[in-house]
């Protein structure tokens, strides 16, 4: 069949009755004699803009805001989908954002609302796609930061986001405002099925099916209802809840917002109280580098272990610290966070019960939480807050709340959970063997370092002194197809029981650092792998546990020794979770083994797109994945000009 161009000009009758002028607005705009000499042109043509847009000429000099989100797809307003977005994170915040924009105008001010929409790590885990995820952090941060410029008009600002990259790249642009008001409205989670599985134990039908531990009709049916409820970030405690609970523990989010229900009225009504929050914070001159200082970051460490928080918040918090202008968080402070702080709270996918971050934020969220670390003494509670007052002064009224109390009863008189069960004290969780959130590994085979969620490792792998210690033969995989396709198999190509995979050439250099997700909720969700441990340059995504170790340091394609392993070679992982600390180390004739040479597949992977070999290379004058993969821009001018 042919097409025929004529078709595709054709109109309807009402389409030719087109405008050539629009009639003049009543009014005028207020212009000052001052105005009209000594300010900006931009300034000037602003407020014609406004009006343009339909804003009374009368109300035009009202304080500005402004509202960025990440906002994705085209709902109707029954929320039926026109367009669909990337992932439910960001299906729902422009309903918060006009929550948010309502309560400004009705306040007086004049609300102004810019997007930059971001992708999902789930939908593109296993294809090129992923490559761009971090990458995209950075690029997301700087267009934001160019958004929230190009309004220097506006009197603060309110970044709204969900999930894995956007979250992170929204609270950097917010941290570089440094000198304005700014406040952050997470974008909440997604609710859990009355039946069925949560969205990362879906991501692993593929592996269980081929494994012949679940059926087809199984398999299609938990898809269908993973993710039940239409907008937030997933169920567990992954990337997205854990930058949400950052977010508040740092002080740039209101107290007891981090992980709420999306579309639910307690969600909504957040959006209306951080604009008032916000209007009080430029009343009353509270800027971000008032809040985000040393003290705030380490607090939010220390809930991060606390809760059971993302290895991926290693890259993230120090780019949101460099963004603030501050120095980024040191491996040693990591480490003395997560020996200082237990983790205390039962969430998936870290266990032991494995609750819904729905039931955490019920329990009480990040501020129970930090009522226990303060009365560990812990924290710093003189950090100020965008409620303008300190933690500790937030902590003391969060402590004799209604709200507290009352949505400790739904969890319990609805779910019939104890709410100590989920957030509990650190003698509970001892009693119940909880383990420390992270542990720093180092060893012939990572001698820049490594990291490993000890908590999420099952508990009968542990020794009685607290020890994981696993020798075995490795299989090594230099893209991730083959690693998939294998951990898949039950041929004779299959991964065999105490084999430890070896993914490389998957850091920044070599691949964008993508995630390795579907490889490790098949290792955790798949009985025939539950024997298999996971060594890699890459990352993982929040939702990983078990002993899967990443972020190993140097990268095989910059020169790193995990480059160097060969199937069959004998290796020794061992850590220890109480010290947070362990070591991952070739077996074997050690003088040889240095005078090796890389793996003969291992090479960029040729679908690195070149944008991201750009932010490869940028990276790494910023101190790398330690540094929180963002450049030193002070380093990149000095060797462009040398």
């Amino acid at each position: 069949m042919t097409d025929n161009l004529d078709n595709f000009l054709d109109l309807s009758d009402a389409a030719y009755e087109v405008r050539t002028k629009a009639p003049n607005r009543s009014g005028a705009l207020p212009f000052t004699e001052e105005m009209l000499k000594d300010s900006p042109s931009g300034d000037l043509f602003g407020w014609s803009h406004n009006v343009g847009m339909g804003w009374r000429p009368d109300l035009i000099t009202s304080d500005q805001a402004l509202i960025l989100t990440t906002s994705g797809g085209i709902r109707s307003d029954d929320g039926k989908p026109i367009a669909l977005g990337y992932h439910t994170g960001h299906w729902e915040v422009n309903l918060v954002a006009k929550e948010a924009a309502e309560e400004f105008k009705k306040s007086g001010w004049i609300p102004f609302a810019g997007h930059c929409s971001d992708p999902c790590d789930g939908r593109t885990q296993g294809t090129p796609g992923m490559m761009d995820s971090l990458a995209y952090r950075n690029s997301a941060s700087e267009v934001l930061g160019r958004l929230i410029r190009s309004l220097p008009t506006a009197r603060g600002v309110m970044g709204i986001a969900t999930c894995d990259k956007g979250l992170p790249a929204m609270m950097m642009a917010l941290a570089e405002s440094r000198d304005s008001p700014g406040i952050l409205v997470p974008g909440g989670v997604t609710l859990p099925p009355e039946r069925g599985e949560d969205a990362g134990t879906v991501q692993s039908i593929g592996s269980r099916f081929s494994h012949g531990e679940i059926s087809l009709k199984e398999a299609a049916e938990a898809g269908c209802v993973a993710c039940a409820s239409s907008g937030g970030g997933c169920q567990f405690f992954g990337t997205a809840a854990t930058s949400q609970a950052i977010a508040e523990a740092l002080g740039i989010a209101l107290p007891h917002s981090a992980l709420a229900p999306s579309g639910e009225r307690v969600w909504l009504e957040n959006g209306r109280a951080s604009s008032r929050a916000l209007m009080s914070m430029v009343r009353n001159g509270l800027h971000m580098s008032h809040i985000l200082t040393p003290e705030a970051f380490k607090n939010a460490m220390l809930v991060h272990a606390a809760m059971g928080g993302s290895t991926n918040l290693l890259l993230h918090l120090p780019a949101i610290a460099r963004s603030a202008g501050l120095d980024a968080p040191l491996l040693e402070n990591w480490i003395s966070a997560n020996r200082s702080a237990p983790r205390i709270v039962d969430v998936l996918p870290n266990g032991p019960n494995n609750y819904m971050t729905v039931q955490v934020f019920l329990a009480g969220g990040v501020h129970e939480v930090m009522l226990h670390l303060r009365e560990m003494d812990l924290l710093d509670l003189n950090c100020l807050t965008v409620t303008g007052k300190s933690l500790g002064q937030n902590l003391d009224i969060w402590q004799k709340s209604d709200r507290r109390v009352r949505f400790r009863d739904i969890l319990y008189n609805s779910d019939g959970v104890d709410p100590d069960d989920v957030i509990m004290s650190p003698d509970k969780a001892m009693e119940k063997g909880l383990a420390r959130t992270l542990a720093f590994l180092s060893g012939n085979l990572a001698p820049d370092g490594a990291v490993v969620k000890s908590t999420s490792i099952s508990p009968e792998l542990y020794s009685d002194s607290g020890s994981y210690l696993h020798e075995g033969k490795v299989r090594v995989f230099t893209d991730e197809h083959s690693a998939i396709t294998a951990v898949k198999s039950i041929g004779d190509d299959r991964v065999l029981p105490g084999e430890v995979i070896v993914l490389i050439g998957r850091g920044p250099i070599g691949a964008g650092m993508p995630e390795t997700a579907q490889i490790t909720s098949a290792l955790k969700y798949t009985e025939a792998l539950s024997q298999n441990a996971l060594i890699t340059d890459g990352r993982f995504s929040g939702f990983s546990s078990g002993p899967c170790i990443g972020h190993v340091g140097p990268e095989s394609l910059a020169g790193g020794p995990i480059g160097k392993l060969r199937d069959g070679d004998s290796i020794r992982i061992e850590i220890k979770k109480d010290e947070c600390t362990g070591s991952v180390d070739y077996i074997g004739d050690l003088k040889l083994f240095d005078e090796r040479s890389m793996h003969p597949n291992l090479k960029e992977d040729p679908n690195l797109p070149e944008s991201v070999k750009l932010w490869a290379a940028l990276q790494n004058t910023g101190g790398g994945t330690w540094g929180g993969c963002v450049p030193n821009i002070k380093e990149v001018v000095k060797k462009l000009s040398s």
